[in-house]
């Protein structure tokens, strides 16, 4: 079984996704492949990967201008800036950026980016005053990281659907890991097939309190909302904002190996989505047992 690390903030949470264990570090701990550069990368057509080796940042682009999908930390906005223009999209193209969840290691470098490309940024209601203030809202076992707040130009609802030109994506929120989490998606042709790719909120539990969580009441009902509304969607590609959970850098490296559709999985959308569900169900299971 491989091993790679997260970002959820908590020494010893051990949860396991598909054929990777992914292990919590410390609060505030930073991982060195979160800031670890790697050449930025197609993955469809207008689809490009644009961040570090740890932390994904996400490209969708048309002839009109670009969307930008996550940021990472706040120290990887230049390397983030670089790579969206290595793959010949000035930053005065980026006219929109969005987020999965306002966790910092995913929108910390967000408010630069927005700075340097003059792009609007959209996200959420129930995220919206973490995202405003710089930080993360729930009860959770770790002190949670502040990051540089972000002012929001648009709140989106569940089902809507941003366009750029001819790059778009469409809002699902799938809350829990936070309660504003938004996957999203798009459809993409690639010659005669037309692909679903979604952009995938993290569903781990992550050191989230599951009981008597009193700044987020919800959480367990959220969480379990989520399971059920991802388990009625299909997605061809799968991307996830910690690119190990599914294996993008390793797709990548097979499509250079000459497998054009290594990034096509519609089996790996149920995977994630069985094995997340197992392990809240055991970590709710722990958390009740020792409330009583």
């Amino acid at each position: 079984m491989r091993s790679i690390r997260t970002t959820v903030g908590v020494a010893s949470i051990l949860c396991v996704l598909g054929s990777f264990s992914v292990i919590a570090v410390a609060a505030g701990a930073q991982e060195p492949d979160w800031t670890e550069p790697v050449a930025p990368f197609r993955i469809a057509p207008g689809i490009y990967y644009v961040g570090t080796r740890g932390l994904s940042a996400y490209l969708v682009t048309s002839t009109d201008g670009a969307i930008l999908i996550d940021g990472t930390v706040q120290e990887n906005a230049p390397l983030i800036e670089r790579n969206i223009e290595t793959v010949g999209v000035p930053l005065a193209r980026v006219k929109l950026i969005v987020s999965d969840h306002a966790h910092y290691d995913h929108v910390g470098a967000i408010a630069a980016i927005k700075r340097a490309t003059g792009a609007r940024f959209a996200a959420s209601a129930a995220d919206s005053a973490a995202l405003a203030r710089g930080m993360p809202r729930g009860d959770t076992h770790y002190t949670p990281t502040a990051f540089p707040p972000i002012a929001i130009d648009q709140i989106v609802t569940d089902g809507q659907t941003l366009t750029v030109g001819g790059a778009q994506v469409t809002a699902h929120l799938t809350p829990g890991h936070t309660p504003g989490c938004t996957s999203w998606s798009t459809t993409v042709q690639d010659g005669d097939r037309h692909l679903r790719v979604l952009f995938l909120c993290s569903i781990t539990v992550a050191g989230n309190m599951l009981v008597g969580n009193r700044a987020y009441p919800t959480i367990a009902d959220d969480y379990e909302r989520t399971f059920a509304t991802l388990s009625t969607m299909t997605a061809d590609i799968v991307l996830t904002s910690h690119p190990g959970i599914a294996d993008v850098l390793g797709r990548e490296a097979r499509v250079r190996a000459g497998d054009r559709d290594a990034f096509i999985d519609p089996g790996l959308l149920p995977t994630i989505v069985a094995q997340s569900k197992a392990d809240f169900e055991a970590a709710l299971a722990e958390e009740r047992k020792a409330a009583r």
